[in-house]
């Protein structure tokens, strides 16, 4: 499990292979302290097994279905992504609970700028629009945030505070840049329960 608290940024030291994808990470700044074969990072917001690691350089192994539905398939050498650190027993929860299943994908299409402020608007499937509501939260690279307006059926709006888009990518994302998405599992299991519902009584 994970809260979306991004612990740092990682640079992609490489990405190769044909049907299994070795994704290597430099972790920069993030502790690896503890850091075991087998544990769970969240990388860009998708849950990944450490199969090696060697100091700040970590391994991990990427299948089709994996890259196919995330942003990793589109990613290269040298590009930057969101690292968080499984949560553990105990730890103060900061943002909300995430598994780093990864539901869908979606496309920033206009980006505001402040002074020191960023508002973001995210296009998405109507399928993932579902889940989504105004004030609640959605985990956007696995970044926790609160949702501002909603267009039904199109996308909705971050407004991100000058913290995180100094600890995070998502300051550095351009119109037409593809962003992972994950919401939680109570607002999935809610959504679905209700739509179960109404199918039984039609």
């Amino acid at each position: 499990m994970f809260t979306g608290i991004v612990s740092g940024i990682g640079q992609i030291v490489s990405l190769n292979g044909n049907d299994v994808v070795r994704l290597i990470v430099n972790f920069g700044d993030v502790s690896v302290s503890g850091l075991e074969k087998g544990a769970s990072v969240s990388v860009d917001g998708v849950c990944l097994t450490v199969v090696n690691f060697e100091q700040s350089v970590v391994s991990f192994d990427v299948i089709p279905e994996t890259l196919s539905v995330t942003t990793l398939g589109e990613k290269s050498e040298g590009m930057y992504v969101n690292l968080e650190r499984a949560l553990k027993f105990g730890s103060e929860i900061g943002g909300h609970l995430l598994s780093g299943h990864i539901i869908g994908k979606g496309e920033i299409i206009s980006r505001d700028e402040g002074d020191e402020n960023v508002d973001i608007f995210v296009k998405c499937s109507p399928e993932v629009m579902k889940y989504i509501q105004k004030k609640g939260y959605v985990a956007i690279d696995g970044i926790s945030l609160t949702i501002g307006e909603v267009e039904e059926n199109n996308g909705f709006h971050l407004h991100l505070i000058p913290e995180t888009l100094k600890l995070t990518t998502i300051g550095s994302k351009k119109l037409g840049d593809l962003v992972n998405i994950e919401v939680d599992s109570m607002t999935q299991m809610v959504v679905t329960t209700v739509e179960r519902m109404l199918e039984a009584k039609a």
